[in-house]
């Protein structure tokens, strides 16, 4: 039987919950494939479970994405083979490992001209951005998008690729540096959301024309005034809370605001179906082909250093992709 190191929490808290312990790793049962990782993709959505906002049976791994190689095949395994390069999402929590068995339909081979780091760091949040552009709204030339938190992995993203989709792209985040990293992403126009009355002077710049669909993954601090940007019949998509959890709203404020939609969806289910898994993946490795998508890494951790790269996520010390090297 081989071992792994992984990254395993006993108690949720602060980012000093977490351990690296080395755990007995089996034989890779039936439909399943041991995957040596050699790249772990951060995402914002770690720190929510770790601190206990999104619950976990403990004691927990963390981690949603990976990339790797093959290095077993479990009985009934076909379409991979022993040395092939892949990265799964979806395939349970406990990403942050050396090693680990995984369901083998949560694989997607990685295409040539794409590293397991670019991959490790892409998949989750690009497919993330796949399902907000190409699904929960489906972004054509003209429209109007505004995206928060724009200078994250996920923002910079959902900028470039709306953009290649001909939209005028209208950005937040919380500081000019990060608002130039946004511009520098493909934001038309982007604004300090921690400076006051920053929602008018950014649909002023544009003309007085508010958004087609706002894509709001800070929450809280930006719930609100998305409603107020959002263009008459408008979708407002909440699908993270970097700031904490939104206020309950009351409808009655959709029709008020100019009968807007509100949606709060969620990767998971859009990438829940094997086969939907690998066409939405070969959608955003095609845009990325197209260079629509810029698969950078900004910051790497040791797997030895999970608790600091936890703390600088927290402290926004970070922008862009992040990975974990085994």
């Amino acid at each position: 039987m081989s071992t792994a190191r992984r990254v395993v929490m006993h108690a949720t808290g602060e980012a000093d919950v977490m351990r690296i312990e080395t755990l007995a790793l089996p034989e890779p049962g039936p439909g399943e494939v041991r995957l040596r990782q050699t790249a772990i993709g951060f995402n914002y959505i770690d720190v929510y479970q770790r601190q206990g906002k999104y619950p976990l049976p403990l004691p927990s791994g963390l981690g949603h994405e990976a990339a790797g190689v093959v290095e077993q095949l479990g009985a009934g395994v076909d379409g991979l083979r022993v040395g092939e390069r892949v990265a799964c999402i979806n395939a349970g929590i406990g990403a942050y490992a050396s090693a680990r068995n995984v369901p083998a339909d949560r694989l997607v081979p990685i295409p040539d001209g794409i590293d397991d780091e670019q991959a490790a760091a892409v998949l989750f949040k690009g497919l993330t951005a796949q399902y907000l552009l190409r699904k929960t709204h489906r972004v054509q030339p003209g429209d109007v998008v505004l995206v928060h938190a724009a200078a994250g992995g996920v923002g910079q993203i959902l900028c470039s690729w709306a953009k290649a989709l001909g939209a005028t792209v209208l950005a937040t985040a919380g500081s000019p540096a990060k608002c130039e990293l946004a511009r520098q992403a493909g934001a038309d126009l982007a604004e300090d959301y921690s400076r006051e009355g920053w929602a008018q002077r950014l649909i002023e710049a544009n003309g007085g024309r508010k958004a087609d669909v706002v894509y709001d993954s800070v929450g809280r601090d930006t719930f609100a005034h998305s409603l107020d940007c959002a263009a008459p019949f408008g979708l407002v998509v909440l699908f993270g809370a970097a700031s904490g959890p939104v206020d309950p709203i009351d409808p009655e404020v959709l029709s008020r605001k100019g009968c807007l939609f509100l949606t709060r969806p969620s990767v998971f289910p859009h990438n829940a179906d094997p086969a939907v898994l690998r066409a939405n993946a070969a959608e955003l490795f095609e845009a990325i082909g197209r260079g629509w998508v810029r698969a950078e890494v900004s910051a790497r951790f040791a797997l030895d250093d999970v608790v600091a790269m936890h703390r600088a996520a927290q402290s926004r010390a970070t922008h862009g992709a992040v990975v974990l090297l085994p």
